[in-house]
């Protein structure tokens, strides 16, 4: 069963609407000689209401019962079916009606054989018009429900990417403090206050689809105020960041597993320090970080964190994005473009 939103009864009955304007067009302007619609012809008026009726009943019964679940043998049935629908419809209208209402028969002492013959040839092109125009609106309804399908495979997606992010943020974050409570550092409760600035934002800001880029730098900010803080020193990162406009939208946590990365792997030290910049007009966002990789850690192009941007990235920004790693001389560079329109 198909989306219920999708194509509405309006549109359809529009759909319908053109489809018998086609219909008249071809019959009665492209081929006047045979048109009879305005001729007194009793037999054709009989006709074209046989030809509706068997029309919109293998529309609305033959075909929604063949498709509910599809099979060659159903199909086949289905058509023999609406075949004794006209056959006896007509058989109704115009050798029973006619003659008790008018004294009127289209055919004349018919045998059943050669009357049903004869019908088989009549009776095709309804089914067969009837057959196209629903196939072709339950085309337009699959197109439309597989789109439906693909963004709500899309949102679920996101969600799915984001609960693997905020555990792991909130983790790292954790055993900061942790460190810090244990060696009983006096700065625990300005780290407590970070946290909860940190954790502030994995709570509300984390579950909208876009956010100001002013919070994701605030929130990186925060996260780097607590590595520092840990480490007991300052210095040993340097931000800058030249921004037009910081109320620009970004998904959350779009920029800020690239810091993460570097500070898991990268060294912290003065001598060299970890350098992140960041710059932003109305067009793209420019991010760029580079560490120092440490002796005891190799840096992987993976992990839940890069991983989760990556795929984020193709998401939100599909061939609107760049995302290059270089490794160079025990360095290692993350620079990430972001094209906002």
């Amino acid at each position: 069963m198909l989306h219920k939103g999708i194509l509405s009864k309006k549109a359809e009955l529009l759909i319908h609407l053109i489809f018998w304007v086609l219909v008249a067009y071809f019959t009665f302007v492209k081929n006047p000689f045979h048109a009879q619609l305005f001729i007194p012809n009793l037999f054709y008026i009989t006709y074209m209401i046989v030809f509706t009726g068997t029309f919109y009943f293998h529309y609305f019964v033959v075909m929604k019962q063949v498709f509910r679940s599809f099979q060659w043998k159903k199909l086949l049935a289905g058509i023999f079916i609406s075949y004794l629908f006209f056959t006896g419809f007509r058989w109704l209208t115009e050798q029973r009606m006619t003659d008790i209402l008018l004294n009127k028969t289209n055919y004349i002492n018919p045998t059943l054989l050669n009357y049903m013959l004869d019908n088989m040839h009549y009776s095709s092109m309804p089914i067969i018009l009837s057959s196209f125009l629903w196939l072709g609106i339950y085309f337009i309804r699959l197109l439309e429900y597989n789109k439906i399908i693909l963004e709500e495979n899309k949102n679920i997606e996101i969600k799915f990417l984001k609960a693997q992010i905020n555990p792991h943020f909130v983790f790292n974050t954790l055993n900061n403090i942790y460190s810090m409570v244990y060696f009983q550092s006096d700065k625990s409760l300005t780290a407590i206050e970070k946290l909860s600035q940190v954790m502030r934002f994995t709570t509300y800001e984390s579950q909208k689809e876009k956010i100001q880029l002013a919070d994701e730098i605030n929130y990186i900010n925060a996260y780097i105020e607590l590595e520092q803080l840990r480490h007991q020193e300052t210095g040993y990162i340097n931000f800058s960041s030249e921004i037009e406009n910081k109320s620009i939208q970004i998904p959350p946590y779009i920029l800020s597993p690239l810091v993460e990365n570097a500070l898991k792997h990268g060294t912290t030290s003065n001598q060299n320090p970890i350098d992140i910049t960041i710059t932003a007009d109305n067009n793209q966002v420019n991010f760029r970080i580079k560490n120092e990789i440490g002796i005891q850690k190799k840096d992987k192009l993976g992990g839940i964190g890069l991983e989760n941007l990556k795929k984020r990235l193709e998401i939100h920004y599909p061939n609107a994005h760049q995302l290059q790693f270089t490794n160079e001389k025990n360095w290692f560079t993350a620079e990430l473009l972001i094209k906002l329109r």
